[in-house]
């Protein structure tokens, strides 16, 4: 098939959901696809006029057999343009954009109605989870034989052999933003006594007002010497960060899926997760601690298990390094992906 696969701003943007769309491309090929990049403005889903006339020429034509258009951009295009489109576009919603953390409500109602009518207009929807899908079905109205997902896979990985110093080193991946939550994190390892480390890594500039807040947290409580914002990292860097981790944390609100936790149940590492992310499927049962997002003491009793107690790690990590031998792979996402694609392309 060839696949016209458009998003927002720079597909080498160091997020989940780039992350995602670049592995998934790249999977599409190696299944014999023919896929063209289309790089949208930056500015969606909050589109100037000039850029949504930008992105209506880019997307308005060219010889294509199915085309695919990121959540960030399709829930902010109008739903009579993309009705016009041919073939009908594919909608790949990592989550629903009215659920972001930090929108204000007017804000919010905007994308639900814009995301509401655009999705009506779409030959078919691919999620990154199962309960995603759910919620679209709930929340859009979206039918059940146009919804598809197509969850992360990962990539075998060696197992984390930990830091080996008597610190217990955390790690955590995930951009410094409202809905990653780090302030709820600093402020239960306030709590924490003990010999800890954590390294974060993320993007710092995504919301830079905010991750100065978080910084400024860190600074207020003492932590400056046990908490490291590493800024973004490649490939390479997080792979090292997960593989010298004694535990993986992570107190997002909210993810489509949850890339991160499967990478670090890839590596065999004890995961502490909120009960909301870890619903949307990335953490298996028995491989970490979970907690009602927003509940820092809950959260402090989590770390404090995992710091103080190197037996609680071992059972965890050891049941993440059993998992994470059956764990998808990112070559089941492409199949089921393209079979979406396919589905849409027939309607």
């Amino acid at each position: 098939m060839r696949i016209a696969f458009a998003y927002p701003g720079d597909l080498d943007a160091p997020t989940g959901g780039y992350g995602y769309d670049r592995r998934v491309m790249r999977e599409l090929r190696a299944l014999g696809c023919a896929v063209e990049p289309i790089a949208l403005p930056a500015s969606f889903p909050w589109p100037t006029a000039a850029d949504l006339g930008e992105a209506k020429r880019l997307l308005a034509g060219g010889a294509r057999d199915a085309l695919v258009i990121d959540g960030l951009a399709y829930g902010a295009l109008p739903a009579q343009f993309v009705a016009s489109l041919s073939p009908r576009p594919v909608a790949l919603v990592h989550h629903p954009l009215f659920l972001e953390a930090g929108v204000t409500p007017e804000d919010a109602a905007r994308l639900r109605a814009s995301e509401q009518s655009a999705l009506e207009a779409a030959a078919a929807v691919v999620t990154t989870s199962a309960m995603t899908a759910d919620i679209v079905a709930r929340e859009f109205s979206v039918a059940r034989t146009r919804l598809f997902a197509a969850p992360p896979g990962v990539d075998p990985a060696p197992r984390a052999r930990g830091a080996h110093d008597g610190v217990v080193q955390l790690f955590s991946v995930g951009s410094l933003t409202p809905r990653k939550a780090y302030g709820d994190l600093v402020r239960a390892l306030a709590r924490i006594a003990g010999g800890w480390r954590l390294t974060i890594a993320g993007s710092l500039t995504l919301a830079p007002d905010h991750a100065r807040e978080v910084a400024a947290l860190i600074e207020s409580c003492g932590l400056a010497d046990r908490i490291c914002l590493a800024g973004a990292m490649n490939g390479d860097e997080i792979a090292a960060g997960y593989s010298s981790a004694d535990a993986f944390v992570t107190p997002s609100h909210f993810e489509g899926f949850g890339m991160a936790i499967a990478e670090a149940v890839a590596h065999g590492l004890p995961v502490v997760a909120t009960r909301e992310v870890a619903a949307m499927g990335a953490l298996p049962d028995g491989c970490g601690l979970t907690y009602p997002a927003g509940d820092i003491a809950a959260l402090a009793d989590c770390m404090n298990r995992i710091v103080a107690d190197p037996d609680e790690r071992a059972r965890l990590g050891d049941a993440a390094w059993r998992a994470a031998q059956t764990q998808y792979r990112w070559g089941d996402t492409a199949r089921e992906f393209l079979r979406a694609v396919r589905a849409g392309a027939s309607l």
